[in-house]
């Protein structure tokens, strides 16, 4: 019994796991193709995710950099593994996609480094006249 409520305590607070769980147990019942279960997973996350930068920006009226880098990161990844699953692969293709992603990671650190949303304390000067 403890064992069991080991497990129910573990999936509680860990719903990722319980849910990659689910979805492989589904790929395999189904005997669906791996890579497309995972491409059409990337493609419900982009969705999800311009849905998401779509209501930001109707709620606060602005447009998250990081939002639209994130969908173009996840679409090209989606990309990479569609052009990887071919028989006759295009490795030029492919390491050009990857460069790719490379860069927008780079401007997705720099849109979180330089966000005007975060504002630095300035000190302040004591002196005494």
């Amino acid at each position: 019994m403890k064992l069991i409520e080991n497990i129910k305590k573990y999936f509680s607070s860990n719903y990722e796991v319980l849910a990659a769980v689910i979805i492989f147990i589904i790929v395999i019942v189904a005997k669906l193709e791996f890579y497309k279960t995972i491409i059409l997973m990337l493609e419900f996350i982009v969705l999800m995710e311009v849905a998401k930068m779509i209501s930001d920006f109707i709620k606060k009226e602005k447009l998250r950099l990081r939002f639209v880098i994130d969908i173009f990161i996840i679409f090209l990844i989606r990309d990479v593994i569609i052009y990887t699953s071919h028989t006759n692969k295009d490795y030029f293709t492919i390491i050009f996609l990857l460069f790719v992603i490379f860069i927008f990671f780079i401007f997705r650190i720099l849109a979180i480094k330089y966000s005007p949303g975060i504002v630095k304390p300035q000190k302040e000067n004591n002196k005494e006249d």
